[in-house]
């Protein structure tokens, strides 16, 4: 007879897990992380501007960053187009041209980088913004928005402070003070209000910037997710459950 099999949950963050309406008594969180060695700050290479990275997709909210970043400020924003089909979001990419025009700083589009080059840009940044909104600049509802975010860490273990919003699981990872800040989704006057204390703060960058990586190496490694699930495997193995 086949042992009786016992369901076990890990999901990446506890938004997940209460998305997924998982069990608490039968769930661990793993969470994700990033590779401190490939994302890592470098003190010989000067910081500035403002960096985004994701797709350029509405629940993303780039077009409330492109309103935000203060006047003079450069922005780039890395990552791809062409991930809304139907209307009226696939005239996306055409608003926040619209709107990069407008700005009183450079705007760059990158669009899909290289992995080294992502690293560097990382570690270039003053300052690194997920502004992922629960509903759209079409008015749409949206139903989960960040599970965890992977780009923050990234940022975060290059030494960059994040500006981001209170959304999904992000408040699992982000110090609200200590390692970036937090706004609520959608709100341009606050994100601005962040980016400039952080741009016009060299000090305080630097100091956020620290904290940040200190984090990601403390607890979100992929080290420290491999341990968290073995550790979940090996109370499920004390259970008798396989």
């Amino acid at each position: 007879m086949l042992p009786r099999l016992v369901d076990r949950f890990l999901t990446v963050s506890r938004y997940s897990a209460d998305v997924l309406a998982a069990p608490p008594a039968r769930t661990a969180v793993v969470y994700g992380g990033a590779d401190p060695a490939r994302f890592r700050p470098d003190p010989a290479v000067g910081r500035d501007g403002v960096l985004f990275v994701g797709r350029f997709t509405p629940h993303k909210g780039l077009d409330r960053l492109l309103r935000a970043v203060p006047d003079g400020a450069a922005l780039t924003c890395a990552g791809t187009f062409g991930h809304d089909a139907r209307p009226p979001e696939n005239g996306y990419p055409d608003r926040l041209r619209r709107l990069a025009a407008a700005c009183a700083g450079p705007v760059t589009f990158a669009e899909a980088v290289g992995d080294d080059d992502l690293a560097a840009l990382y570690r270039r940044a003053r300052v690194f913004v997920l502004p992922s909104v629960s509903e759209s600049c079409y008015g749409h509802r949206v139903a989960v928005s960040e599970l965890l975010g992977l780009s923050l860490l990234e940022a975060m273990a290059s030494g960059t402070p994040v500006v981001a919003s209170r959304v999904g699981g992000v408040p699992e990872i982000v110090a609200d003070g200590e390692t970036g800040y937090l706004v609520e989704p959608g709100d341009v006057a606050g994100l601005r209000q962040r980016l400039e204390d952080l741009l016009g703060d060299r000090r305080r960058a630097e100091r956020m910037g620290r904290a940040a990586r200190e984090s990601v190496v403390a607890r979100f490694t992929w080290d420290a997710c491999a341990q968290r699930c073995l550790a979940a495997y090996a109370g499920l193995a004390t259970t008798g459950a396989a």
